[in-house]
């Protein structure tokens, strides 16, 4: 019956001119053609579109054929006649307008999500290119509105982050990324065939399309996709292979990588011309860190670059990367921002990096965002890689760019124990003018400058003791150190000049909230052993209140836990103020009798 419907519609438009085929006559043969579909005459419709009598009709109807083949396709897996639908579809691209085709097709992939994305996106990518390739006039547009499509749903799949996902594949992205390379090719090998280089002809226009391309996969799915070394030789990394390509092809359109890279963030860029959309645009700077990160990192191309660039102007270059790197929140995305800053900082030496390039905004904001991944980061192998690279960058600062860069965290961690880092590493610098060559920077009034951050309580004696303790015992210990290292009588580091001024700043409000904060834990304490004779008995959970603030429920041998591991590290900072102020006595009092005896 569906046949005969058909063929009763074919008949009627085919005594009509192209020119009368009405709405309804459309909206009738895709109807019919799809109940032949649905009951199964495939090899009855393969008839009627391949008779050279229906040519016409075909080409201007047919397309509206291509959608319930598709689905049968993707749907019956395992049917006997998909021979029959690919053999259809073929057909179908070869004898349909493309025009219409392609706007079909697009339609098409825009439909699926979750695994039939992938699906879908396999299955039609070579009708695609096919007709695509039909299409003489504006090939540039249509290329450009194909690859858009193609990639705002490859965005939509999640990138494997293991070589266990990227094996198994299960959403098809690798795939995907794989086909999208030879649906690709074709394109890129018109532009470098043709000779002309007129802006204005369609040539440039396809190269265009293709270059915004390229910056969209940089972004996705290259940003956050996890590279694996021993992939680096054996080429078995899809997403690895995936990011080489999108390489050569920058480089086989005339945009070479270096090109690229170096002119970035100047006033006037090479594709200043391209028509990008503004968000597009925001975006350029991931596209390009992730193209810093392939390339220098993970060595895509790297023989291209120049060999005459120095170490620093290629941090320099990297540094505005690192940060976008660094800015981001998944792990995937910011360890490459810590990968790529090692990668810059081992190629110079220590002590060389010049302080003047801290005032270019990203050398101040980069460490920062170490210290960000240092005390947010769930996983410990980054903080502590974030950790290691905050020290061979302050290890290749020279002398005042260490000094800027440690009141510059000292300023804005907010954090105990990255303060008690900086002041152990100021304590190191101060050892090293000591013992080898005198430096300005620590030693003298601008030491004393850097102490003023150090040796002091932000709150006085109402500081949370208990919240800053590594900071305080850091300080502590820096201290010590400068009283036992430099006497009264050379005060090479300006101490003893300022020791009245750290007394009232630091000692004595030290000693007041020791006092006070000692008096109330073991108040609390008091009162956690009272609460849990009863509590013993409910078998039951207590609160206890610390500092104005309540610790979380848990068992009364827990609390009185903590409670007495607060109290161990007061008595701890204790011990260590006191051993300070007994070096200090016993050394104004040897200098004194010195005087005395000099007198």
């Amino acid at each position: 019956m569906a046949v005969e419907e058909l063929q009763s519609i074919i008949m009627r438009c085919q005594i009509l001119e192209e020119q009368d085929f009405q709405e309804e006559d459309f909206g009738l043969f895709q109807l019919a053609g799809q109940r032949c579909i649905d009951e199964g005459h495939i090899e009855q419709l393969l008839e009627i579109i391949q008779n050279e009598k229906n040519k016409v009709i075909i080409k201007n109807m047919g397309w509206n054929l291509v959608g319930p083949v598709v689905r049968c396709l993707l749907w019956n897996k395992e049917d006997e006649k998909r021979k029959y639908y690919f053999l259809m579809l073929d057909l179908l691209v070869k004898l349909c307008n493309p025009k219409e085709l392609l706007l079909g097709l697009l339609e098409l992939i825009e439909e699926p999500s979750g695994k039939q994305i992938s699906q879908i996106i396999l299955l039609l990518l070579q009708p695609l290119q096919t007709v695509i390739q039909k299409l003489h006039n504006n090939k540039a547009y249509s290329v450009g509105l194909a690859l858009s499509t193609l990639w705002s749903q490859l965005s939509l799949l999640p990138v494997p982050y293991s070589e266990e996902q990227i094996q198994t594949d299960d959403y098809g992205l690798c795939q995907c990324c794989k086909a999208l390379i030879e649906f690709t090719k074709p394109f890129v090998e018109e532009v470098i065939n043709d000779k002309e280089n007129s802006l204005e002809n369609e040539n440039e226009k396809l190269k265009d399309e293709l270059l915004k391309f390229c910056f969209k996969s940089l972004k996705c799915p290259l940003l956050t996709a996890q590279f694996f070394e021993q992939s680096k030789e054996a080429g078995n990394d899809p997403l690895r292979c995936f990011a080489s390509e999108i390489i050569g092809f920058l480089s086989a359109i005339g945009h070479p990588f270096p090109k690229i890279i170096f002119n970035h963030g100047r006033k006037k860029r090479t594709w200043d011309y391209l028509e990008f959309e503004e968000e597009e645009d925001k975006q350029l700077a991931d596209s390009m860190a992730s193209l810093a990160y392939l390339v220098f990192v993970q060595g895509i191309s790297i023989d291209q670059l120049p060999m005459v660039l120095s170490p620093s102007y290629l941090l320099q270059f990297n540094m505005a990367h690192i940060e976008v790197f660094l800015q981001r929140t998944e792990e995937s995305v910011f360890s490459k921002g810590v990968d790529l800053l090692e990668n810059g900082l081992l190629r110079i030496e220590d002590n060389s990096l010049l302080h003047q390039y801290l005032e270019i905004k990203s050398f101040l904001t980069v460490p920062q965002g170490l210290v960000k991944v240092m005390t947010l980061c769930p996983i410990e192998t980054l903080r502590k890689k974030s950790l290691a690279m905050l020290q061979l960058y302050i290890n290749k600062l020279d002398s005042q760019g260490k000094y800027t860069l440690f009141r510059c965290l000292l300023n804005t961690s907010n954090h105990s124990g990255v303060e008690a880092f900086i002041i152990q590493n100021i304590k190191n610098q101060i050892d090293v003018s000591l013992k080898r060559t005198h430096n300005k920077w620590f030693t003298g009034p601008q030491l004393i400058s850097l102490l003023d951050l150090v040796l002091f309580l932000p709150e006085g004696a109402e500081t949370d003791l208990l919240q800053n303790s590594d900071r305080i015992m850091a300080s502590l210990n820096l201290l010590r150190y400068l009283v036992i290292k430099d006497n009264e009588k050379d005060n090479q580091t300006g101490l003893w000049t300022e020791l009245a001024k750290i007394e009232n700043n630091f000692l004595k409000p030290l000693h007041t909230g020791l006092n006070m904060s000692k008096a109330h834990y073991e108040a609390e304490i008091k009162n956690s052993q009272e609460n849990s004779q009863e509590v013993q008995k409910s078998k039951d959970l207590c609160s206890v209140t610390v500092g104005g603030e309540e610790i979380p429920n848990m068992p009364p041998e827990m609390q009185l836990k903590v409670l007495h591991s607060a109290l161990f590290t007061f008595d701890l900072i204790e011990s260590v103020l006191a051993r300070v102020e007994e070096l200090i006595e016993i050394k104004t009092k040897s200098t004194t009798e010195e005087n005395i005896g000099i007198k």
